[in-house]
């Protein structure tokens, strides 16, 4: 467990400040799957120590009336402790820039037991718990915390954890398929095809794209699933090519298994089809060096401020953060921006989550709805020679 205080300084969090990115007029503020999926990217392979080690604790955390008492529950140990180091230093990165001298987070190794993590952060008087990272830690989570009636911002993408006082803040691919979908409809494609990978983020993937098709307009033509071997990847493309012509093609899966079925399309039925990503290909930046996705659409976050909190990352822990980072980051300035009107010691106000305005950080705009789950505003991107060009800007706010 690390105690994590903020210095006055700032630097970061003031240059977005000026430029009117940082915080939306606060209203309120989500890879979906029963199993998580944490994409991967680059970040330390391996847990760079505490941010800050604070006083003896084996006996609970001193009493304190002047600060906001916030647990962040992250793995700090075994096989996902990059990913944990990582939101971690990125929280701290927060509390630095936003100068919160009223916030106090101490991190809680998941890694040793999502259970103990969460019963040791409420008995040390955290009253609101920022993660975990894993769906099925959120789901050990969460009725423990509900018991103390202490809300839960988790970093999953798995929808279905969220309710009950669990948020989830992860990337969600339903919003991302929605979001290319619309864009392309927009752009006179209309018969739609798709490639799911067998499992559960497949069959929402597969769910999210009917649902969206539907909405736009549009007709969903074939949709075949595979289990990423190069055989069941061809049958799968040729069972798209037996069926129908189609003018899109969503490949709902990662820029790395992309890069595997595009040429297999392109000789097979699907030579002229503008090909969809999810927002799993942002995080794979080599994407850009393919030519076979030349061209290609997906929605994601994003990445503009995302790369300056990069640029700081490195300079201050000698290493690139994973993309996830982000999360933690932006979870700090939520709990920032609600800590003006909350006074310490007291119950976090969870309504404040669902203000209709939203909020906003490293990741753009976003806001909770009703059932926890976080809506994000979206941009499109093009893979282009060497580069990726965003054809379609995120909103910078909500319009409701």
């Amino acid at each position: 467990m690390t105690e994590t205080d903020a210095p006055r300084q700032a630097d970061l969090f003031a240059s977005m400040r000026r430029a009117g990115r940082i915080l939306f007029a606060a209203t309120a503020l989500l890879v979906a799957a029963c199993q998580s999926i944490v994409p991967k990217g680059p970040g330390p392979a391996q847990p760079s120590g505490p941010v800050q080690t604070g006083p003896d604790v084996t006996e609970g955390l001193p009493t304190d009336t002047l600060r906001h008492r916030v647990a962040l529950l992250v793995p700090m140990s075994g096989p996902n402790a990059g990913v944990g180091q990582s939101i971690a230093n990125a929280t701290t990165l927060a509390l630095l820039d936003t100068k919160a001298d009223k916030v106090r987070i101490t991190t809680y190794d998941t890694g040793v037991g999502a259970a103990a993590a969460a019963n040791k952060a409420l008995a040390d008087g955290n009253k609101l718990i920022l993660g975990p990272l894993l769906a099925e830690d959120a789901r050990i989570v969460g009725p423990i915390a509900a018991r103390a009636n202490v809300p839960v911002i988790s970093f999953s993408n798995d929808t279905s954890v969220a309710g009950n006082g669990v948020y989830v803040m992860g990337y969600n691919p339903n919003q991302s398929i929605e979001r290319v979908v619309e864009f392309a409809r927009g752009k006179g494609l209309s018969k739609f095809a798709a490639l799911v990978p067998k499992g559960t983020y497949g069959e929402r993937s597969g769910t999210a794209l009917l649902r969206a098709v539907e909405g736009a307009g549009g007709t969903v033509v074939s949709m075949q699933t595979f289990d990423r071997s190069p055989a069941s990847i061809t049958a799968a493309v040729r069972k798209l090519q037996a069926s129908s012509s189609y003018d899109a093609l969503l490949i709902a899966d990662s820029g790395r298994v992309a890069v595997q079925v595009a040429p297999i399309v392109r000789k097979n039925g699907g030579a002229t089809a503008r090909l969809l990503g999810t927002e799993l290909w942002n995080t794979d930046s080599g994407l850009a060096s393919s030519p076979v996705l030349r061209g290609a659409w997906f929605a994601s976050v994003s990445d503009g401020l995302y790369r300056q909190l990069a640029t700081k990352y490195r300079a201050r822990y000698g290493n690139a953060p994973f993309r996830l980072s982000a999360l933690g980051y932006d979870a700090v300035l939520l709990t920032v921006r609600i800590a003006r009107d909350w006074k310490p010691g007291t119950t976090f106000p969870a309504a404040r989550l669902r203000d209709a305005g939203g909020f906003a950080g490293i990741d753009g705009a976003f806001r909770f709805g009703r059932d926890g789950i976080a809506e994000r505003a979206l941009e499109v991107s093009e893979i282009g020679a060497g580069t990726f060009t965003v054809v379609a800007p995120a909103p910078r706010a909500f319009a409701e």
